[in-house]
């Protein structure tokens, strides 16, 4: 055998696949006479001039027609429905639901002869449930210069209406308008079956040639027109069209559908609820058209839409069952919608969208450019801004960070690098290129000039302190909206929570403790009588006492702190300061001074001795200082002492710092001591622990017992004499 050609191969194989594929059945292109083709099959189709669509059929026939909607045709042509009614049919509508009928028309005419003929119409069709007259389509109508129509139906429910039309004369009456001069109308109701029409005058009109008649009828409004010759047009007619509106049985979609009797047979048809009365009608589903009655090659077929003159696609069209969709071929763009984008060529578009990209491209380089210049400037304006704002121009002899460096450091301020939070701004830990860790401190976003003002005092005082009790000032960020500091970085947390945490009480030794409060003293005497300009802290307290990886003390927080000259012993402010560390002198006149801040170390040096807080969570006394005075005059010392301090204390050496405690609480400022004496007096006590009386020698022993202010066991002797009330002796009991 011969072999085949490889492309009568593949020409075999494209029929054969032609040959399988199914196409949808479509409608043929519905035209005037497409309902002729409705009927069913074998039936007649036409009355006269009249189609004959099923449901309706000519009664010959019992098949060809549904029950109810028999046409009697008679032998001149002429369709009527039913049998026994004389209702003319005109025209059928089948997917309307509708059907024209002729009916008759109620006249009252003066002749010059004196002949007055006087018809009143009656109507009725309710032998025929299925027709309903048009509510939507149909007005009752009067014509006449002096008519007065009437309609009424009693029927079920009485309905009874009319109007009055009136004119002098023909010039009076206006073309195309039926709006009582002449003409007038009324609606009519829903439900109408039946009526009854009646039209009079109150005059005799025999004298007018134009309007000799008075007419009365129900007219659909779309084939009635009232002009001048309305008047006689009438005279010769006995009928006018009507519409009616007809419905399968009485029942709602919901309720015919799935019965045996359900009218909607053909696929992809829908069932419609009437609006006129209760009944259905039966329509095809979008993209079909036919008969929805029939279930035959007439019922709901596909439209070809893509076979339409014109195409709805200016392309390509590709029909579907029920729809169709349009396409471009592949060098043009768009929906190839006739009324939509339609199809543009990708060439024209292409050459347009290079030249506009070009452009675009250039002017947002150079808008972008512009932009970039103009940013920048501003940028650098805004942070000489809040470079001087924020105290740049004290020039500190410190490094200046740029914003850029903290937020790398900072990890972009990340919440895990929080050590802590405070009245006026947030601690970060950070860490610089070279792996040094910091501490940067960051001002609360604030419009308040007083918090800046805080950190520019900070940078003020701490720029010309150095001491290693005091927390290193590394350098500010000054450019920022908000005044950043950087210090160095305090590993070992704050005071208060070694002495106060969960988890901490009791874990400083007394060594421990007094060393710290021997460390914060010193730092605290350097401010006040070693510094270059003596420094007040004016906020000494726990959480502002920073401890090292050997717990060595840093004092930090100096943004309340104030240089004082050295001309001046006290200056006047707002009162600043934390409850319970506040110097009720100071709190009573507003004048702070060193010894100000020798009554908050004495807080804190009761804290360290008692590890309570400074604000006594008890019912008689809440502040710890007044509770602590009060337990030391009634001789209970021991029971606010914390128990590790009084376990590893020598009575001597507890009397000592309590004695010390006591003066630096007093009421009165000059009772206090300065700080100088405090750490000296701090420092002999440590050295005491060092080395008790049994092992020192007596000149020692003497040199200690002068600092400290007694050479017997009770160090309180001389507290008995001093300014301050008498205290009540007390002893220490193990």
């Amino acid at each position: 055998m011969a072999s085949w050609p490889a492309h009568s191969f593949l020409l075999l194989l494209c029929l054969v696949l032609l040959a399988g594929t199914a196409t949808p059945q479509t409608a043929p292109p519905l035209s005037v006479d497409a309902a002729d083709r409705w009927a069913r099959p074998g039936c007649q189709p036409k009355c006269g001039n009249v189609s004959i669509p099923y449901p309706f059929g000519i009664y010959s026939d019992s098949d060809c027609f549904r029950p109810g909607f028999e046409i009697n045709c008679t032998s001149d042509g002429t369709p009527y429905l039913g049998l026994d009614c004389n209702i003319e049919v005109m025209d059928i509508q089948l997917l309307k639901g509708t059907l024209v009928v002729n009916h008759y028309i109620a006249k009252d005419c003066n002749y010059q002869n004196g002949s007055h003929p006087h018809t009143d119409s009656w109507i009725n069709i309710t032998g025929l449930p299925n027709y309903k007259f048009s509510h939507e389509r149909n007005s009752f109508v009067a014509i006449g210069c002096d008519a007065l129509g009437y309609i009424s139906s009693d029927r079920e429910s009485t309905f009874w209406t009319g109007c009055l039309s009136y004119c002098t004369d023909a010039s009076s009456v206006p073309n195309d308008t039926c709006s009582g001069i002449g003409c007038c109308t009324a609606p009519i109701p829903m439900d109408l079956s039946d009526f009854s029409l009646l039209v009079t005058s109150f005059y005799n009109h025999s004298d007018s040639s134009f309007a000799p008649c008075s007419y009365a009828f129900l007219a659909d409004e779309s084939k009635f027109n009232f002009n001048l010759s309305s008047f006689t047009e009438y005279q010769n007619k006995e009928k006018a069209p009507v519409t009616l509106d007809w419905t399968i049985a009485d029942q709602t979609c919901e309720e015919a559908n799935g019965t045996d009797d359900f009218a909607c047979v053909s696929p992809n048809s829908r069932c419609l609820n009437s609006n006129n009365g209760p009944g259905y009608l039966c329509n095809c589903s979008e993209g079909f058209q036919g008969n929805p009655y029939l279930n035959d090659s007439n019922g709901c077929l596909d439209i070809n839409e893509c076979s339409a003159d014109p195409s709805p696609c200016v392309k390509r069209c590709h029909n579907t069952e029920g729809r169709y969709s349009c396409s471009c071929p592949w060098y043009m763009y768009g929906d190839g919608q006739r009324d939509g984008s339609g199809c543009t060529s990708i060439l024209r578009i292409l050459y347009l969208s290079l030249g506009v990209g070009l452009s675009l491209f250039f002017l947002i380089a150079i808008g972008s450019w512009l932009y970039w210049i103009y940013k920048k400037r501003k940028l650098g304006e805004l942070k000489q801004h809040f470079f001087e704002k924020n105290g740049g121009s004290l020039r500190p002899d410190i490094r200046l960070f740029s914003s850029e460096e903290l937020e790398a450091a900072s990890d972009n301020y990340n919440q895990s690098r929080i050590l802590g939070e405070g009245g006026f701004g947030t601690v970060y830990r950070g860490v610089l290129p070279d792996r040094n860790v910091i501490a940067i401190k960051k001002a609360k976003i604030s419009n308040d000039e007083a918090e800046v003002q805080q950190f520019i005092n900070e940078v003020e005082v701490l720029s010309r302190i150095n001491h290693r009790n005091v927390v290193k000032l590394l350098g500010c960020c000054l450019e920022s909206q908000v005044p950043m500091l950087v210090y160095e970085f305090v590993p070992n947390g704050t005071l208060a929570h070694h002495v106060h945490g969960e988890g901490h009480r009791g874990s400083l030794s007394l060594e421990a403790r007094l060393r710290i409060a021997s460390e914060v003293a010193g730092s605290l005497s350097y401010l006040h009588s070693a510094a270059s300009t003596p420094v007040i802290h004016r906020d000494v307290k726990t959480t502002n006492i920073l401890l090292d990886h050997d717990l060595t003390a840093k004092v930090s927080d100096f943004g309340a702190s104030r240089l004082v000259p050295l001309d001046q012993n006290g200056l006047v402010s707002l009162v600043r300061g934390t409850f319970g560390y506040l110097d009720p002198e100071y709190f009573q006149t507003g004048e702070f001074t060193d010894k100000s801040d020798v009554y908050s170390f004495g807080v804190v040096l009761v804290e360290l001795l008692t590890g309570k807080k400074p604000v006594a969570k008890t019912q008689a006394v809440k502040n710890l200082a007044t509770l602590f005075i009060d337990c030391v005059n009634s001789g209970r010392l021991v029971e606010i002492l914390e128990e590790r301090v009084v376990d590893e204390g020598a009575p001597e050496l507890l009397e000592a710092v309590t004695e010390l405690a006591m003066r630096c609480l007093s009421l009165k400022s000059n009772d206090r001591p300065s700080m100088r004496e405090v750490a000296m007096e701090l420092e002999a006590l440590i050295r005491w622990r060092i080395h008790p009386w049994g092992n020192v020698n007596v000149e020692e022993g003497d040199s200690l017992l002068a600092k400290v202010g007694s050479s017997s066991p009770s160090v309180l002797r001389d507290y008995v004499n001093s300014s301050v009330e008498p205290m009540v002796p007390f002893e220490i009991v193990r």
